[in-house]
């Protein structure tokens, strides 16, 4: 399995969509890092896994997952001398309190579930380091009964703070008269008197601050800064040994690293299950029967991106076939099915339950590799067919027995006939190797191969004739067709062309891609056919004559030889009116020009000129025409 077959396949957005369900940094993690496992007793207990946490769901049953919320950072800090705060250890008695719930929840799930239901055993209750926590601390802050020492100092500090507050009334009753506002305010974390700027000096104490404006001055009293003092003191003492306190209660969490780590590893993995269950039910997924003997048996399958609402997948290889060639229109449905049966293989390794009916049957694969789309990288120049054929030259290294191939478009990119013997050849190898293939084409000799070759076989994506619209449905055992023909003909084009169309494309597909037989229209002669035996074989660099009947490999037609090659061995062709120049290493002779034209000087401009240019070069040999011209194109 590599990042490539993922990305093709869209197996990263199914985890991404299973990540939504997850409840803890824990149960993404598990996400993040699944991939499909390729031993059977693994995929097995991780579709039973899956399956009882459907179950438990499957009343509307709310799992209590702990969020884990404020654990994920100090899980890090533990034996690296931090100190906890009191909202730490409130993050650290919520988990604990939390893991209490889960475990007794699943406790309650044995008899339905008793696989997932087994690992709560493994938690740990920690009531002891639970106690603990809610003796220290309570409402985020450390608790006066923490300690002997902090309550006696808190008291001290209450007292103390009584004897401050008396005083302050003393003064606030002394100094009335001078006083902006008869209340105690505070400025820098001690009390003071709000006084009128101009009795500042019939106040003791000192001035703290003044308002914005001027007009009033925060004077401390005199009688109480000795007070202060006394306060900051105890102040010191009981910051003390609140550390104390949190220190020691640290070092007991630490002290529970093992039993904490457990608990996590515990509640991860059944974030993970009840996610994979939660998303099961999304998609409407279910288990599926195992082999490994490559046997693949789908029934109602659905791409799980594509909704409820798509036509359901019926696909079946691995018994009298290990190979299928699925044939059809465009946007008729042949790439999707490639999807759909390369990721439902992926989820299913992976543990997911997948949207599929009852029944059905899934191999468990050592790898899944695909060519689908052209992977062009544009970073390294590489074009659509040489991305094709390092994809395969990489498949073909890897594949063996236990491969799932999938290969998309086969003999696109390049020249037909060249491509089409790669594509077979490489479909021969992948065989030989042991693989299961799903590959698909437009081509009829890739059909044809299929048709014959034993462990192969011929699928078609249906098509509605009247609505010129693709059903989607993959229907095994029968090639299909582009529906070109039946398209242009719906499309309003003649049809004396629709009818000499099939003509050529039976007489091309009748014989080798190389060199089909060929009906060749001189004007002025009756049309001349030529058998596929009177065909002249190329030599290693072909020659040919002006006048020559040649095959055009790219555009599988035939065309006259209009000129002698230039320097890089480009001639220019004819073919029906228009010219185009073709490297001589791209065609083929089909009829030479004594079979074509009558011996001796043969006029070929009856051939290469339109009737009007016969007929103005004529008019102009005879004598001068005023403002008669005619114009040839460049490659003329």
């Amino acid at each position: 399995m590599n990042k490539s077959t993922y990305q093709r396949l869209e197996y990263d957005r199914v985890k991404q969509r299973l990540a939504d369900f997850a409840m803890s940094y824990l149960g993404r993690a598990h996400i993040e890092n699944m991939e499909p496992k390729t031993e059977m007793a693994i995929v097995i207990t991780l579709l039973q896994e899956t399956e009882e946490a459907v179950r438990v769901i499957a009343h509307g049953a709310s799992v209590p997952i702990p969020s884990l919320d404020g654990i994920e950072p100090l899980i890090g800090t533990f034996g690296k001398g931090f100190v906890f705060t009191p909202q730490d250890f409130m993050h650290i008695a919520r988990f604990i309190e939390s893991t209490q719930q889960l475990k007794s929840f699943m406790k309650k799930k044995e008899s339905v579930t008793p696989r997932i239901a087994s690992y709560a055993l493994t938690l740990f209750d920690l009531n002891e380091l639970l106690t603990e926590i809610r003796r220290c601390i309570r409402n985020g802050q450390v608790d006066n009964e923490a300690s002997a020492a902090l309550s006696r100092v808190r008291k001290k500090i209450i007292i103390l703070d009584e004897r401050i507050r008396k005083k302050l009334d003393t003064a606030l009753s002394k100094y009335r008269s001078y006083l902006q506002d008869s209340v105690v305010s505070t400025r820098g974390g001690r009390y003071v008197l709000s006084v009128k700027k101009e009795y500042r000096k019939q106040v003791s104490g000192a001035v703290l601050d003044e308002s914005a404006s001027g007009q009033t001055v925060f004077i401390e009293p005199a009688d109480i800064a000795d007070l202060y003092a006394d306060l900051a003191h105890l102040l010191s003492e009981e910051a003390a040994e609140e550390t104390r306190v949190l220190s020691e209660l640290t070092d007991q969490v630490e002290g529970n690293t093992y039993e904490i780590s457990i608990n996590l590893e515990t509640i991860g993995h059944y974030d993970y299950m009840f996610a994979k269950a939660k998303y099961a039910k999304l998609i409407d997924g279910r288990t599926v029967n195992l082999n490994d003997r490559g046997r693949i048996s789908i029934r109602s399958g659905r791409h799980p991106l594509l909704g409820r609402h798509s036509v359901p997948l019926d696909f079946h290889i691995g018994e009298d076939y290990r190979a299928l060639v699925i044939t059809g229109p465009n946007t008729g449905g042949k790439t999707v099915s490639l999807k759909t049966v390369g990721l439902l293989t992926l989820m299913v390794q992976s543990g997911l339950l997948v949207p599929v009916g009852e029944g059905s049957e899934f191999a468990v694969y050592r790898s899944i590799m695909v060519d689908i789309g052209d992977g062009q990288s544009l970073e390294n120049s590489l074009s659509t067919f040489s991305s094709h054929v390092k994809n395969v030259i990489g498949i073909l290294k890897a594949a063996g027995p236990s491969s799932l191939v999938l290969l998309d478009e086969l003999a696109s990119g390049t020249d037909p006939g060249e491509g089409i013997g790669l594509s077979i050849a490489v479909l021969e190898e992948l065989y030989r190797l042991g693989a299961t293939i799903m590959a698909t084409t437009h081509f009829s000799e890739i059909k044809k191969f299929a048709d014959t070759a034993p462990g192969f076989e011929n699928a078609r994506m249906e098509f509605d004739t009247e609505t010129l619209e693709p059903l989607y449905k993959l229907t095994i055992g029968q090639a299909g067709s582009s529906y070109a023909f039946y398209i242009s003909q719906k499309l309003g084009m003649p049809l004396a062309l629709i009818e000499r169309s099939k003509q050529i494309t039976k007489d091309v597909t009748q014989h080798t891609p190389e060199a089909p037989a060929i009906t060749v229209v001189v004007p002025g002669k009756p049309s001349v056919t030529v058998p596929l035996q009177e065909k002249v074989e190329r030599a290693a660099i072909p020659h040919f004559a002006i006048g020559d009947c040649v095959w055009v490999h790219s555009l599988r037609r035939t065309g006259i030889v209009c000129s002698e090659p230039d320097h890089r061995g480009n001639i220019t062709v004819q073919i029906q009116k228009e010219k185009v120049r073709i490297n001589r290493k791209r065609l083929s002779l089909y009829i030479e020009r004594s079979k074509l034209y009558p011996e001796g000087d043969y006029d070929m401009d009856i051939v290469f000129e339109s009737k009007s240019t016969r007929k103005k070069r004529k008019q102009m040999s005879k004598r001068h025409v005023e403002g008669l011209t005619i114009e040839y194109k460049e490659n003329q």
